[in-house]
């Protein structure tokens, strides 16, 4: 099976193609543009440099959140738009999920920390030394309080993510179990892992019609959260 692999869903931009037991080709892009910069054009560098054609895939994987709502809905369009076109079944695939899913062999709990801005990070908490377990299914959730449910569990951890550097100190201050982090090409979202972990799903026949498809934010966008406030203000005023 050919899977068709993006991930946009955080700082980091990342196409690649996974068949199999193998990864036929992964492009990923941390530096200055955006996503509606790269991401097509990355596709266009995926088929010139394996000379495969977008239609001999036979399913397109995305990470479908967690992250920032710009980056997911730039995956989001793109992955929805290819699999109409191509009438290609899509897999949506946790964006934390998919960070952990790096992370083979690793002993102890492993952590992805995304930054959610407020205090807050998407974090979910897995195992894979040897089969990839789910601890904590992902959510949104105060780095204070993330700390206290892993000092609970009492076991080594292992951080990594784009919430890392932001929360380092407080991760430092708080978190009272051994604990490393991960080195920077382990760190980052992978649409090779994407790919890898879509493969699995698919092989279980979770996947869906692209019209379907639709991003876990997990929480409000910053405009909804505003919006609610001016109505609550709004309606604490009125006589």
């Amino acid at each position: 099976m050919r899977i068709l692999a993006l991930d946009s869903s955080g700082l980091t931009a990342s196409v690649a193609v996974v068949e199999d037991e193998q990864i036929l080709f992964e492009y990923t892009m941390n530096y200055k543009k955006t996503h509606s910069q790269t991401l097509l054009p990355m596709l266009d560098e995926a088929v010139r440099m394996t000379g495969l054609s977008l239609g001999s895939v036979d399913a397109i994987a995305v990470a479908g959140g967690p992250g920032s709502f710009t980056g997911l809905r730039i995956g989001s369009a793109t992955a929805k738009g290819l699999g109409l076109a191509l009438d290609k079944p899509l897999i949506h695939v946790p964006t934390v999920d998919a960070m952990a899913y790096r992370m083979f062999g690793c002993s102890g709990l492993i952590c992805p920390i995304m930054d959610a801005r407020r205090n807050q990070v998407y974090t979910g908490i897995y195992r894979f030394e040897e089969k990839f377990e789910t601890v904590k299914e992902q959510l949104a959730e105060d780095i204070t309080v993330l700390a206290g449910m892993l000092n609970e569990l009492g076991e080594r951890v292992v951080f990594l993510g784009d919430g890392v550097p932001v929360y380092r100190e407080k991760i430092e201050e708080t978190v009272k179990v051994p604990y490393v982090f991960a080195p920077p090409h382990m760190c980052r979202q992978s649409a090779a892992a994407v790919g890898a972990l879509g493969l699995v799903y698919a092989k279980k026949g979770k996947t869906e019609h692209a019209r379907d498809h639709k991003p876990d934010y997990l929480r409000m966008s910053q405009a909804e959260r505003e919006r609610l406030e001016r109505e609550k203000e709004q309606q604490h005023d009125c006589p």
